[in-house]
């Protein structure tokens, strides 16, 4: 099974990809459970921003400080890890917007819905899910049609 993946995907990494996705279950348990909260990184970034309501200032804020630094923490400990981004800065900046305000418009994120929304089995969660798989299989057909992919 995983041969004929690594034939389709050659940098895929599925048992780092299943240990990530544990750890963000984890992440999301804990503060569901302990705190009562979905672990939606937009909503907890906007009560950080002071742009919203919702989950106690400093537990949003540590929670958005522990992204950056878990990032840091894993690559002290286990090396660099490689990136590509955007050809752009200009380009980076359209998509966050883009996403920023799909974002608004589905009254959450990929996390919210994705990870918290679809385990609670919400169905506003599973159609926004199904909208953001959608768009963005879409779109990568789109951009690399066009010989813009990166």
């Amino acid at each position: 099974m995983l041969s004929s993946f690594s034939g389709l995907f050659p940098h895929a990494e599925p048992l780092r990809g299943l240990a990530g996705g544990a750890l963000i279950g984890l992440a999301a348990a804990i503060m569901l459970l302990g705190n009562g909260r979905i672990a939606g990184v937009s909503g907890l970034l906007g009560r950080t921003l002071g742009l919203s309501g919702g989950a106690p200032w400093t537990i949003a804020a540590l929670f958005i400080a522990g992204l950056p630094l878990g990032a840091l923490l894993l690559s002290v400990l286990a090396g660099p890890i490689p990136a590509r981004f955007a050809p752009s800065l200009a380009v980076l900046a359209v998509a966050g917007l883009i996403t920023g305000i799909g974002t608004k418009l589905g009254s959450g994120c990929t996390s919210g819905h994705g990870v918290c929304g679809m385990s609670r089995l919400s169905p506003r969660s599973l159609v926004a899910t199904a909208t953001f798989m959608a768009s963005g299989m879409a779109t990568v057909a789109l951009v690399n049609a066009a010989g813009a992919g990166w």
